[in-house]
């Protein structure tokens, strides 16, 4: 049987497998794009994601969906979690078209779904989106933005439910995307190649173990797989009774202020952002830490620049940012030092004392993830880290 290499086998990349995790616990987040080199894991940790989606649902998933408009009715999902879109597809195959050979022999009219359909309650995943062509892109983020495909054709009109995790992929070197499309993806990170001896031999000794025995391999990671599929789950469940204190909402209007950014859609991002972090860590409400940690995922390629500064420049600018709100402190950024409480909750709203620039989303989840490992029951210590 063909198996995907476990997400929680993934060496690293906390960033990576943190922004994929808070866009499952709130899809509306408005998706992720990865900008990086390639090898670095893109693809593997949103098939091990989507593995993991699938094989413990934890995420709720209609069998059908309701369509509206001039031919209501229903049509059957099917397919796995996760829809791969292909660089070559057109507008018809991506939103859905008018099945023309059955007006052609029945005279009747019948909708034939498209990607958007199949990836509602899963994962679009697109790799490359920058070589998208540019109504297709935007096609794509407004679906994921409103929650709802139309299609409009031969003086039809109809729409579905299309709500889906939007994961898009790109190499800047190969080309960007225009501002008003970055703008609209929810979260954007840039990763590389991790450059930690240890880490490099062991993804390389990961890597071989799952090539000689894919089936022994898995099954080494269930418990880990299992673990995050719960956290997912509480998260999604718990994820409206998170409160965004007056603090934490000033704290969000003031980076977003001075990080000059248009219009209030960072806002927004952060704020769902923040609470879906909050939720996952099992915090009872969000703080300026979970503030901070997001910011470094909706700021960096929101704040205005002259096309000359890359994403490395202008998360420099949001570590400077991060620093110095909430009442002045560092930029100095001390990550991984942060270890949450029982309840993954601050003393302080802003934490500056103790951590000056916040810790990263990465440290703040897995650190929370190693503690729960430790004390659930059925997770043996032998177990892979």
């Amino acid at each position: 049987m063909y198996r995907v290499y476990p997400f929680s086998a993934l060496v690293g990349q906390e960033d990576l497998k943190t922004a994929l995790l808070l866009c499952a616990v709130d899809p509306g987040i408005g998706g992720l794009l990865i900008q990086g080199d390639k090898g670095t894991a893109k693809t593997t940790a949103v098939r091990g994601l989507a593995a993991l989606l699938e094989e413990y649902r934890p995420l709720p998933r209609e069998e059908s969906l309701v369509l509206e408009g001039d031919m209501p009715g229903s049509v059957p999902l099917r397919g796995s979690i996760l829809t791969e879109l292909p660089l070559n597809a057109t507008e018809d195959r991506i939103t859905g078209s008018i099945h023309l050979e059955s007006i052609l022999k029945e005279g009747t009219r019948r909708f034939e779904p498209g990607l958007l359909a199949q990836a509602h309650g899963g994962i679009l995943y697109v790799d490359e989106v920058n070589l998208l062509e540019s109504h297709l892109v935007d096609i794509l983020l407004d679906a994921a933005a409103t929650g709802i495909n139309r299609v409009e054709r031969e003086g039809i009109s109809i729409s579905h439910p299309s709500q889906f995790i939007l994961v898009g992929t790109m190499n800047p070197e190969e080309g960007d995307l225009r501002p008003q499309f970055l703008d609209r993806f929810g979260f954007t990170i840039f990763i590389s190649g991790l450059h930690d001896l240890e880490e490099r031999k062991e993804i390389v000794s990961r890597r071989l173990d799952f090539d000689a025995d894919p089936e022994g391999f898995c099954d080494r990671w269930l418990e880990d797989d299992a673990l995050t599929a719960e956290m997912l789950r509480k998260a999604r469940e718990n994820l409206t009774d998170i409160e965004v204190p007056e603090s934490s909402r000033h704290l969000i209007a003031e980076l977003c202020s001075r990080a000059g950014v248009m219009g209030h859609r960072a806002d927004i991002t952060l704020t769902r952002g923040a609470r879906a972090l909050a939720a996952l860590v099992e915090a009872p409400a969000v703080t300026g830490n979970h503030v901070k940690a997001m910011a470094r995922f909706v700021l960096p390629h929101r704040i205005p620049h002259s096309g000359v500064e890359g994403f490395k420049d202008l998360a420099d600018r949001t570590e400077q940012l991060i620093g110095g709100a909430g009442g002045g402190g560092s930029a100095q950024v001390e990550t991984g030092s942060f270890v949450p409480g029982d309840d993954g909750s601050l003393d302080d709203p802003y934490d500056n004392t103790e951590i000056p620039g916040g810790a990263a989303a990465g440290s703040l989840v897995f650190d929370h993830f190693k503690k729960k490992r430790r004390t659930s029951p059925g997770i043996p210590q032998g177990s892979p880290k």
